[in-house]
């Protein structure tokens, strides 16, 4: 089947990537059991004071046995350590180690009459977990990313196997492919302590109990204030402890698992593209390593989140089509000048037969907005031919030739393949940074899952980024490693082609030495630092650290009598947009253009050509509503070039004109535009279609005629006044094409220029009298009628094509329908031509 997927591809001129492996993370049914992943899981439980307390091994087993998504068989317990722990506790020597209590596999303990206890008992499963959607073969137990040999040896067999039989997979490859990091909360290997005590300089192993959480499925934390109470500095010193723990897990990780990987697509002569984060990778620095860093937009997962309709700052998720952590994916992009920048888009295990290709294009939109130039669409829903209508689904937006859209999909990929067409020539420009308090997060909280993190100790980080980009500037993420290793020149941070000029520390209260060094030597220079809520007061890790921490206060004073470093509060009201325009103002802080009414909604990135030429992309996101505003583009960017629009919904570019370097830009609802700066000539004046104007007629007396794409018949109704299909009894489960068609006489000297037809659900194709006028699938469904409506009767036709889920939900067996409709209890959607539909001039 590979052979076929190279010999037309090859026919078609197609990229192939091959995925490594099958399912996620790596895995095999093979693996020998010194090869597979293990977990450390800690149980503890409050026991009666002053009783027996009696436990067996097999009770511990099972109630840490692990929550993964794919259970193993083959799973082997092995207890560790049993503590008799007071609660609370405020230092080590407090807990009593009882491991030796065991006999027969049961532990009996006198509990002391006085205080309160908890029993812990921490234990190591080897064999943990399976290969999630893994098919028959790679099914069975996760590979260790922690042995470096075991995964060269996984990666060598894959090929070797596959090359025995077609050669060299550079010959037909872009890249190996590695999707989701989800390794099931995996945090040990063999000589993990021995490691830990290399690199860290102590002994882990009585702090280790203490450092864990309660968790669930992929490593999720079920209960942050798992067992007993910590005290004082002892609480504290727990917290360093599992920073080093995390940070250990990380570099295990990226040395043994991430660097084998590049290594090995190196030697084969083929691109390395991964979803380079997940509970113990690094969330920026991985993706350094790769030549085709991922991220993804679950964009359709995330509709209960109001994508198009809101866009506050309560939540960092709502609204948004993007995660939250494609903003490092393409900052580490950004960090070494790499223009492709991938993400698996549209991943869907919620609205799936009620998404429209305006909503994807629309979360497409948000991914670019932040950094992602290269989107890879996920799905394409393969069934079985004798599989249930609709057939099966699977992660995807149903994008198969049983959707409705199908026939139009191409009007999306001809959009996405447009924009990414310039996007992958440019650079985004960006001089200013921001450094998250992750690693107060793993001190804290421990690494959280990327992209879709349980809890996160700063959720208002992307705010900030978000707040830059509408105002007119842009920002990237570092990180304390990254710090590391800039160099400071007139007071800008420079890492590879990026210079920053300003950086912000939103509630990062732990630094290291080196780090903080080079933002003394910045503000020192002219640079500006701003904390936000709190400056950095300590140090990462836990050894010497009251020492180390004497050095961070001494280099936050040094930091203070620089002059340019500021802490600032958060906005009282969480509006950070605003807060932020206050901010450029008030410390004239650089933007590459003035934005006169930042709006949440009106998203904004700065590009920089080869030649020079200027790009600045400007994206809509709201569903129903327009935005505008005045843009100021200064003379650095203006002078001595010509002024364009690209449109990458048609391919079209139009000159515009500046007044005095102002320019007022509309966008209607899901409307994209470039404008672009060069020293182009020619070009045709922009002139967008209005939405309204002088004139209007409303239109009525409809006849429709209604095709049913699954049932495949045809019924015909009228409608004097339009009315949405789901409001009526008769049509409420409809799916398929309705063909509106009325007459409208008209006459006189000033006929319509225009036809706004008002809200549609969902893509709309207009025929005035018989001439084709194009389909509008976002945004205002308007039409230029220049040159086809005349003296005397007129006849307007609007094919419009509906989504699926209304039919869907007459499928009351169909377990496919039961999954994404009826357990969701998701109502109807909009159906048909609502209108009303207007003709003016």
């Amino acid at each position: 089947m590979l052979q076929v997927v190279f010999d037309e591809a090859e026919k078609l001129g197609m990229t192939c990537d091959l995925i490594v492996g099958s399912g996620w993370p790596f895995g095999s049914e093979t693996l020998p059991r010194e090869e597979r992943a293990e977990v450390l899981l800690t149980l503890a439980q409050p026991v009666e004071s002053g009783k027996l307390f009696e436990m067996s091994k097999f009770h511990i087993f099972k109630e840490l046995d692990p929550g993964v998504s794919v259970t193993n068989t083959r799973r082997i317990p092995h207890l560790v350590q049993a503590l008799l722990v007071p609660d609370p506790i405020s230092s080590l020597d407090q807990a009593i180690d009882v491991t030796d209590r065991f006999v027969d596999d049961v532990i009996s303990i006198d509990v002391p009459a006085e205080g309160k206890w908890q029993f812990y008992a921490m234990v190591r499963y080897e064999s943990f977990a399976c290969v999630i959607n893994g098919a028959p073969g790679a099914a069975g137990s996760i590979l260790n990313h922690m042995d470096a040999k075991a995964v060269r040896k996984y990666l060598d067999h894959m090929n070797g196997a596959i090359e025995a039989k077609l050669g060299p997979l550079s010959k037909h490859l872009r890249a190996f492919f590695v999707d989701s990091m989800e390794l099931e909360g995996t945090n040990w290997t063999g000589d993990f302590a021995e490691e830990f005590f290399r690199r860290r300089g102590y002994d882990l192993t009585p702090w280790l109990p203490f450092t864990m959480f309660k968790v669930g499925r992929l490593g999720d934390v079920l209960d942050f204030d798992y067992g007993a109470k910590k005290e004082g500095e002892f609480a504290e010193q727990v917290q360093r402890v599992r920073f080093d723990f995390e940070l250990t897990k990380a570099e295990l990780l990226h040395e043994r698992f991430t660097t084998v990987y590049t290594q090995w697509c190196r030697d084969n002569g083929v691109k390395s593209r991964m979803q380079g984060y997940g509970r113990g990778f690094f969330p920026l620095e991985t993706s350094l390593l790769l030549d085709i860093p991922e991220g993804e937009s679950w964009t359709t997962n995330w509709l209960r989140h109001r994508i198009g309709e809101e866009m506050g700052d309560e939540d960092y998720r709502r609204g948004r089509g993007y995660t939250m952590i494609d903003k490092y994916v393409s900052s580490a992009a950004h960090l070494q000048g790499k223009r492709l920048v991938s993400a698996e888009e549209m991943t869907n295990t919620y609205k799936v037969f009620t998404t429209s290709l305006e909503f994807l294009k629309n979360g497409s939109d948000m991914a670019a907005f932040s950094g992602i130039t290269h989107s890879v669409w996920h799905g394409f829903n393969y069934s079985p031919q004798d599989a249930p209508y609709p057939g099966w689904v699977q992660y995807g937006s149903f994008y198969n030739e049983n959707n409705t859209w199908w026939p139009y999909f191409r009007l999306l990929n001809d959009y996405r393949a447009r924009m990414s067409s310039v996007l992958q020539n440019v650079d985004m420009y960006t001089d200013i940074c921001i450094l998250p308090a992750n690693y107060d997060m793993w001190a804290e909280m421990g690494v959280q899952t990327e992209p879709f993190p349980v809890k996160l100790n700063v959720p208002y980080t992307s705010l900030i980024w978000e707040a830059v980009h509408k105002c007119g500037g842009g920002a990237d993420y570092v990180t304390d490693i990254i710090l590391n290793d800039c160099e400071v020149r007139k007071g800008k941070l420079c890492y590879g082609p990026k210079q920053y000029g300003v950086i912000f520390l939103p509630e990062v209260k732990s630094i290291s030495p080196e780090a903080l060094g080079k933002l003394v030597e910045m503000a020192r220079q002219g640079g500006k630092v701003f904390s936000v809520g709190c400056a950095p007061s300590k140090c990462l890790g836990f050894k010497d650290y009251e020492k180390r921490d004497a050095q961070i206060a001494a280099m936050v004073k040094e930091l203070e009598a620089t002059g340019n470093f500021v802490v600032l509060e958060n906005p009282a009201d969480g509006a950070y947009l605003e807060w932020y325009q206050d901010l450029m103002a008030q410390y004239k802080l650089p933007h590459a253009i003035t934005v006169c009414s930042p709006d949440r909604f009106l998203l904004q990135n700065r590009y920089i050509g080869d030649d020079k030429s200027e790009y600045f992309l400007f994206a809509n996101s709201h569903l129903s509503e327009a935005r505008e505003t005045d843009l100021v583009f200064p003379r650095s960017i203006s002078g001595g070039r010509n002024a364009w629009i690209y449109d990458p919904a048609t391919g079209e570019r139009f000159r515009i004109r500046l007044d005095g370097g102002k320019y007022h830009l509309r966008l209607g609802p899901s409307q994209t535009l470039l404008i672009v700066f060069n020293k182009e000539n020619g070009g045709s004046e922009w002139q967008p279609v209005p939405s309204k104007g002088a004139g209007t007629r409303e239109l009525r007396g409809w006849e429709l005629s209604l095709h049913h794409k699954h049932l495949d018949w045809t019924q015909t109704d009228k409608m004097d006044r339009l009315v949405d299909l789901k409001d009526t009894e008769k049509w409420k489960n409809f799916m398929g094409d309705v063909t509106y068609k009325t007459t409208v006489k008209l006459s006189g000297a000033n006929l319509p220029r225009y036809i706004n037809l008002g809200k549609v659900a969902d893509i709309a194709e207009l025929t005035v009298n018989g001439q084709p006028c194009g389909v509008a699938w976002y945004g205002e469904r308007t039409f230029d009628l220049k040159g086809l409506l005349h003296d005397g009767e007129n006849t307007i036709e609007v094919k419009v094509t509906t989504l699926m889920g209304n039919y869907i939900t007459t499928f009351t067996d169909n377990p496919v329908a039961k999954r994404y409709l009826h357990r969701r209890n998701q109502p109807l959607v909009p159906a048909g031509l609502i209108g009303p539909v207007e003709l003016y001039r």
